[in-house]
């Protein structure tokens, strides 16, 4: 039965991607996260108001999925719901083709604007070359949170309790990845210390077999390997954050493009290392490619686990 649902779920992230017109949990979460952020925060900004709204928030998260699944006596559609609504396999492509679009239109403005909304840093002054770096390394980044983690928890949460387990994990690291995006920014308040640093634990080992899959993915579609995992192997780390340059670096080393550098973050520079110092500048033909190694490699990474799924 839960090969099924997360089959089902993989097949309607496909065919309709992120759930538009209905009720999107992240939306809920978001709430969730704001309540109690004003319950608990103060001007201090602290350690323990952040980890108290860390605690709460995934305390709340879990209360509501496990109600959703104890009332619906888990029923088969509202798990795969849950399941399908958590996947940004498909939205990830969406959301970055419409820049790729406004590219082709040789639209700069457009292009920065659409950016805008799937990356962090200041986009109103790149070109071109560097709207492209930023969109494969978004695709690399969250190609791992957004799909490979979900399904790395679903599977997790199957081996916990075949009923109510996947749902509750996946949901649980949603929340987690949530409150990263929200107020994982504030670690120089040390208000989303808590926040960030477990979004780095729950990351770690997906962001890690994520990188192994795009390779082995690299190769189905003809990528000198050697190459690749040399670039992975050697730029894997070169990130503050433990977990985002092994998506980065798979992808830089199969598509052998030049990724990383510094950027603009709220008007202030920071500065970051290059992954794959040697690659060539990315091309639009390397978004494209890009989507193309997302589908694959994800494809790799949801058949271990439909197949797992089998064996529970």
């Amino acid at each position: 039965m839960n090969a099924q649902i997360f089959l089902v779920a993989i097949l309607l992230d496909q065919a309709l991607g992120d759930p538009k017109n209905f009720p999107h949990p992240v939306i809920l979460i978001g709430k969730i996260i704001d309540f109690w952020r004003k319950i608990f925060l103060t001007d201090t900004h602290s350690f323990i108001q952040g980890l108290a709204v860390c605690i709460m928030t995934l305390t709340t998260t879990g209360l509501l999925v496990f109600i959703i699944l104890y009332i619906s006596d888990c029923n088969f559609l509202v798990q795969v719901y849950l399941l399908y609504s958590a996947l940004a396999w498909r939205d990830l492509k969406d959301e970055t083709a419409k820049v790729v679009e406004a590219l082709m239109r040789k639209n700069l403005p457009e292009a920065r604007k659409y950016l805008s909304f799937v990356v962090g840093r200041d986009t109103q002054n790149l070109n071109e070359t560097e709207i492209l770096r930023a969109l494969i390394e978004t695709i690399a980044e969250n190609s791992v949170d957004g799909v490979f983690s979900v399904m790395f928890f679903a599977i997790i949460g199957q081996f916990i309790n075949a009923s109510y387990g996947m749902a509750l994990c996946v949901w649980i690291f949603k929340a987690a990845s949530t409150l990263d995006s929200m107020i994982g920014y504030e670690t120089f308040h040390e208000f989303g210390t808590a926040s960030a640093r477990l979004d780095d634990i729950l990351n770690f080992l997906p962001a890690r077999l994520g990188g192994i899959i795009i390779i082995l993915a690299g190769a189905l579609t003809g990528c000198n390997v050697k190459r690749a995992m040399k670039v992975f192997l050697n730029d894997r780390l070169k990130h503050k954050s433990p977990n985002s340059a092994h998506g980065e670096s798979a992808f830089a080393g199969v598509l052998d493009v030049r990724l990383g550098g510094g950027a603009f973050y709220y008007g202030n520079f920071e500065p970051r290392p290059s992954i794959n110092l040697d690659g060539r500048e990315p091309e639009i033909v390397d978004v494209t490619r890009a989507w193309k190694l997302l589908d694959v490699s994800c494809s790799l990474f949801a058949f271990v686990i439909i197949s797992l799924s089998c064996k529970i």
